[in-house]
């Protein structure tokens, strides 16, 4: 592989990612809120603090946070921050930082996420390439309705019957949360257990829907797969179903479903907002759903410039490994 081909590639990169953060600057600008001002306000609402010299108090948080500044040196020390993965301090939860919020989220997110996508990329690529495979058996056609109905239900609104079923009516999971009520968040097998046994029924919701996608996503390859001339050929040397299906089928039709997953993974970071607020999961959806709830900018930035640089980084990985993946695929000039 040109060493040229990768430098355009990082460039491509560095280009998206400086784009994305800046959109990712003037967004949360466009609403006629001031954070410091709403909060200030809502404090002296509930009498947490004196309505005389507000303006005052106002005037030096807004200091305190920059925002006093012109947009142009506000967008410079954005960018210098960005660069360090340093967002200051959070407007909704001063003194904490932003990252270190962000960071304490970012587990519950990454496991929950990750586990729940990778079961069901399993399940469905699988469940997908047999239903299109002739000699599969004939009781899986009976599942095409099933997971035609899964892909087109949204997660939140699964998580919302399971909920009933399960946590309301059953009662054999909780309602929601990531841990019970009073416990400390500690590396122990009894926390873990109890942090396995919150997250079954978000990632459930997660799975029955993305089973469904990552199927009917997989069938539709394998159909188109079947139909080249290197299946036919395997069949007519006489090979063995199993090899046909293993070896020329499902390693062909794989490689969309690979970018799929990738580009997945890569939206980890942001959590699946609605299904962790639905939850109340600790994750990084939640923390996101309550940032913009309350314009906090630093946040906002935090977890948007984390997603833009995961999905950024894989799709690079992608451009690379691509021709690993298939060697019919080469970026390199005759």
């Amino acid at each position: 592989m040109q060493l040229g081909f990768i430098l355009r590639r990082l460039g491509v990169f560095v280009l998206v990612v400086w784009m994305a953060a800046s959109l990712n600057f003037i967004m949360p600008r466009l609403a006629p809120v001031n954070p410091i001002r709403e909060k200030m306000l809502q404090a002296a609402a509930y009498g947490a603090a004196a309505k005389t010299d507000l303006e005052k108090v106002i005037a030096y948080y807004e200091k305190r946070f920059g925002l006093d500044q012109p947009m142009w040196k506000q967008y410079l020390n954005y960018m210098w921050d960005t660069l360090r993965l340093d967002f200051g301090y959070s407007l909704s939860s001063f003194p904490a930082k932003a990252m270190d919020i962000i960071l304490r989220a970012l587990p519950w997110t990454l496991v929950f996420l990750s586990v729940a996508t990778l079961i069901s990329f399993a399940v469905g690529t699988i469940l997908g390439a047999l239903l299109a495979w002739p000699k599969a058996p004939r009781f899986l056609q009976y599942l095409v309705a099933p997971l035609l109905t899964l892909s087109s239900i949204p997660y939140y609104l699964l998580g919302l019957v399971l909920v009933f079923l399960f946590a309301f009516t059953i009662r054999v999971f909780p309602l929601g949360g990531g841990y019970n009520l009073g416990s400390v968040p500690k590396l122990r097998v009894s926390f873990l257990l109890e942090a396995l046994h919150h997250s079954i029924l978000p990632a459930l919701s997660i799975v029955l829907a993305g089973v469904g996608f990552w199927a009917l996503g997989m069938r539709g390859m394998m159909i188109t797969t079947l139909g080249e001339d290197y299946i036919t050929l395997a069949e007519a040397k006489g090979l063995k179903g199993r090899r046909v299906f293993l070896r020329y089928g499902l390693r062909n039709a794989l490689l969309p479903q690979t970018t799929s997953l990738a580009l997945s993974m890569g939206r980890v970071v942001s959590g699946a907002v609605v299904v962790e607020v639905v939850f109340g999961y600790p994750g990084v959806g939640t923390i996101l759903y309550q940032a913009i709830q309350t314009f906090d900018y630093f946040v906002i930035y935090g977890v948007v410039i984390m997603v833009i640089v995961a999905i950024g980084l894989v799709t690079l990985a992608l451009d690379v490994l691509y021709p690993l993946l298939d060697p019919r695929i080469s970026y390199g000039r005759e």
